[in-house]
């Protein structure tokens, strides 16, 4: 057994862990307790890394399609690139360099992000580069460049320790954050006096925890963050002497809030005038107010000003630069900082230089030995697929993103993606919805096959290191890049050996390190031997140690050295509900699933805590369109429409539902909640709004049901079997109404397949479904009623049930699913599951297990409400069932439940017949 440690590849807390591997497998991972971001603690996707570490779906060898009409076929590397750099050369040559572009990703490493930026700017000579960062940080950095004067995040995760205050507005880190959430639970812990407030539209579990939620409506945060102000204004809680030594602008933002009174927020957010003040008050009164937020105020069409304004209320307190006191943005990827920070992206240059400055251009251009810069900006992400769409991109290059899943109105994309001449895809994984669209399909290496670098939310520079090899030709993305740079280089007439003459990571980040000397972020001085002796470093990096807070002193990183109180447009959201589309509709993560997909719908642990995607509304929204929990719905937007089981929420507040971000057509039979979303974006930092859309939500009757359920089982290794019979069954999902395939299980992985049409099955579709599925019919037990259209099949081996198919009459399925999850003996099944009235044996559960709470022990819902309701409490909880006691992701939702029961609350789900 070897270790080696690494970084996790997940969210942007950065957390560090070790990487077991046994030979040329990774076979385990554990927290690294000597790194400062997470002290050897990990969420429940970071703890089952190691188990999406699997070769089913990876991209293994590059696939060339040379005509539409024609599959991919597998080519060498020699002739992939060459394809590549003539296609490219050819459009350049006829065309210009914009009519080209590179679409790259936060999980890029900052050596990878590094070349890319090198390969489009400086040797192509277009600034048609963007990054999926676009989607996630873009108005945090633009608001952070508007009040701040730089993209340099002023706090750090100890600052969690430190703060009586601690504002989380528009983020659920429970969630999507859990490292940092413990951090912050500990907190509490030590000081119950430290006072959690959390602005979101719904009552998450972060939101459950807090001593005060805010429950604004959809897009009102500027109108909210504007009543703070007006409170610490009236309360004489501005710090005037901070104000006048180290801001501008004030006057102007005072005036405009002045009639902005808590009672006028209360009438257009939704919250309570008591609250706000309450809210306000805790914050002014605060000895530190720490502020975190994400998506929900970076995703707006004001995202900009939403950060701006909340950034304003440190400024205009004092409550910054020291400890316990910031605004610290939570990163949604692990290195989308590393990306800024290399100027990956189509307004940005190296080292955090502005491409609007001709000085900052001409550096560029000197340091990297070409002409010149291009002056024009690029084309950011949502312009970028329209251009594309609109024939003025020819080309695009996308690496280690999916937006064929993740960009908002995903009609427009896919049409841009048809219409390019040629995309070239360079990704790990061969089976994500964009990989579908591709031209030349390019494997690259991963997770724990990688060397390099990558920045968390707090500045922190960690060190990612190969634990095995890549499998089949798959390379590391700056190879390819570079390799694809010194075939494209002579045929655009440029010496692009001198550009990329890199053989290691190591020193592509050298030459990166020097483009921050002098810069607010300078790490001129740190390499990775000092990363491997020292561990993770925070930028700027000085006299031989990271700084952990900025601004201390009161000079900021403007012309005048003051920080900026900017002119604020009190908007809210982008599309507005009407008697078409009265229900606002919010997008989001679900705990155990990150982004597209890619890696953990590998897991089938990480499918429990929430088995299938649902939209969730207000009971009474449901009742009013007479519908029950786990009935089909037809949710509609000016976009398009997609079909979902809904389920009434306590989470949810009248006129408005939620639907998880992250399920594409890999797993539904439609592209998932980013079909209803809109592409309009925010002005200033291009950051789509893709948190909000205006909905109608209609009951859908499918008469004909199907249920398939597949267990691993013989000599195949179960990871890898589940996942080639779910990439089997996703070219089926797209012709039915209503179709779901994921996984499920635990020690005993297994794929379901949900399907609801408005007819029966074809007998051709029945026998596509049991060919994918390996249900074969010599070997199944199988019953057939043609006249009332029900069909079974079941595959009993290795002394117990290993799978079933019911079509028409599916009301076994839930026991049959524990049976076989539980390899129950196949003798106690075999006369009761094919009959057309099946019903369970006895000794056999009724009840399917649900939703898991704690993936880390298996510990499913039920079993934790039992408990509560006998009176036990978190303590027996965690000693009797264990749940809460491995990674604590799930501790949150424990407390939650318990004081819903302790308040006579019902469950979260509560919508039944």
């Amino acid at each position: 057994m070897a270790e080696t440690r690494s970084t996790c590849c997940y969210c942007g807390v950065g957390c560090g862990l070790v990487i077991e591997t046994d030979g040329a497998r990774i076979v385990g991972v554990r927290g690294d307790p000597s790194h400062p971001a997470n002290f050897g603690r990990l969420c429940t996707k970071g703890s089952t890394l190691h188990l999406t570490a699997t070769l089913a779906g990876r991209a293994l060898q590059p696939e060339l399609r040379r005509s539409r009409s024609l599959s991919r076929a597998p080519v060498s590397w020699d002739a992939a690139l060459d394809h590549a750099a003539e296609r490219f050369a050819d459009i350049i040559r006829a065309h210009g360099p914009d009519a080209v572009a590179f679409y790259i990703s936060g999980q890029l490493l900052t050596e990878d992000y590094y070349v890319f930026n090198k390969l489009a700017k400086g040797l192509v000579g277009t600034n048609n580069i963007d990054s999926n960062s676009r989607l996630c940080m873009s108005s945090a950095v633009a608001g952070y460049k508007q009040t701040l004067g730089a993209d340099a995040p002023p706090a750090c995760y100890e600052d969690i320790d430190h703060a009586d205050c601690i504002l989380i507005w528009g983020a659920n880190p429970v969630y999507a954050h859990p490292i940092v959430f413990r951090r912050i639970e500990d907190a509490k812990a030590r000081n119950p006096q430290v006072r959690i407030v959390v602005v979101d539209p719904r009552r998450t579990d972060t939101a459950a925890a807090a001593d005060l939620h805010l429950a604004n409506l959809p897009g009102t945060d500027l109108i909210l963050l504007g009543a703070f102000l007006n409170v610490l204004l009236l309360d004489a809680r501005v710090d005037l002497d901070y104000v006048r030594a180290h801001t501008e602008g004030f006057e102007a933002l005072r005036d405009a809030v002045r009639e902005l009174t808590p009672s006028v927020a209360s009438q257009l957010c939704g919250v309570p005038e008591r609250d706000i003040v309450a809210a306000a008050r805790w914050f002014g009164e605060a000895r530190a107010a720490l502020s975190l937020w994400c998506q929900g105020l970076n995703q707006s069409t004001h995202g900009t000003h939403n950060t701006a304004a909340l950034v304003h209320l440190h400024l205009a307190t004092g409550q910054i630069g020291r400890p316990g006191a910031g605004p610290l943005s939570l990163t949604g990827q692990p290195n989308a900082m590393g990306g800024r920070e290399v100027g990956g992206m189509a307004n940005l240059l190296s080292g955090h230089r502005d491409l609007a400055s001709a000085e900052d251009r001409a550096w560029v251009a000197r340091f990297w030995g070409v002409d010149s810069v291009p002056e024009r900006p690029g084309r950011t992400a949502v312009e970028m697929f329209d251009a594309l769409a609109g024939g003025e991109i020819k080309a695009v290059w996308i690496a280690c993103t999916n937006p064929a899943q993740s960009m908002p109105q995903q009609s427009r994309i896919r049409a841009a993606l048809e219409r390019s001449e040629l995309v070239v895809v360079q990704d790990a994984f061969g089976t994500t919805e964009t990989a579908a669209f591709a031209d030349l399909l390019l494997p690259a290496a991963t997770w724990g096959e990688k060397e390099g670098t990558v920045t968390n939310s707090e500045r922190r520079i960690s060190r990612v290191r190969k634990a095995v090899e890549p499998p089949g030709a798959a390379r590391a993305d700056w190879r390819i890049a570079c390799d694809f740079a010194l075939r494209l280089g002579p045929r655009l007439g440029k010496d692009a050996q001198q550009l990329f003459p890199y053989v290691s990571p190591e020193q592509i980040f050298a030459e990166h390190a020097q483009t921050t000397r002098g810069r607010d972020l300078d790490i001129s001085a740190l390499d990775y031997a000092i990363l491997d002796c020292d561990g993770p470093q925070q930028w700027p990096y000085r006299a031989g140690a990271g700084v952990k807070r900025l601004y201390g002193d009161g000079r900021f990183a403007t012309p005048s050295g003051r920080a900026r109180f900017v002119k604020i447009d009190l908007r809210t959201v982008a599309e507005a509900i009407d008697a078409h589309y009265p229900l606002r509709l919010t997008t989001g993560r679900l705990r155990d699933q990150w982004h597209g997909m890619s890696r953990t719908g590998r897991s089938a642990r990480l499918f429990g805590h929430a088995p299938e995607p649902v939209l969730h509304m207000h009971a009474d929204d449901m009742s009013r369109r007479g519908m029950y929990d786990g009935d089909l719905a037809r949710i509609s937007s000016r976009r398009g429409a997609v079909v979902l089981p809904v389920a009434g929420s306590a989470q949810i507040a009248r006129g408005q539902a939620f639907a998880p971000m992250h399920f594409g057509a890999r797993h539904l039979s439609h592209a998932g909640a980013n079909e209803l979303t809109l592409s309009a974006f925010d002005p200033i930092s291009k950051q789509p709004e893709l948190k909000h859309a205006a909905i109608e939500v209609e009951k859908v009757l499918l008469g004909h049901r199907l249920v398939a359920v597949r267990r691993a089982g013989g000599e195949h290794d179960p990871a890898e079997q589940v996942l080639a019979w779910l990439h089997r069954v996703q070219p089926l999902l797209a012709v039915f109404a209503y179709a779901y395939a994921g996984l499920l299980g635990r020690d005993r992985p297994a794929i379901a397949l949900r399907i609801a049409h408005e007819q029966p099955l074809s007998s051709a579709q029945l026998e596509a479904i049991d060919v994918a599925l390996d249900l074969p019919d010599g070997m199944c037990l199988s019953y057939n009623d043609v006249r009332r259209g029900i069909s079974k099949r079941a595959l009993l081996a290795e002394g117990s049930l290993l799978g079933f198919r019911l079509s028409g009459d599916v009301g076994a399925a839930g026991w049959l699913t524990d049976a076989l999850l539980d390899a129950q003996p196949a003798e106690q099944l075999r006369r009761w599951m094919l009959g057309p009235f099946a019903t369970p044996p006895l000794a056999t559960p009724v009840r399917g297990r649900g939703r898991i709470v704690c993936s880390c022990v298996d510990v499913p819902e039920h079993e934790i409400t039992r408990r509560i309701a006998g009176g036990a409490r978190l303590e027996e909880l965690l000693a009797e069932l264990r749940c809460g006691t491995t990674c604590g992701s799930c501790l949150p939702e424990l407390r939650r439940m318990l004081g819903e029961a302790k308040a006579g609350a019902g469950p979260e789900s509560y919508v039944t017949r």
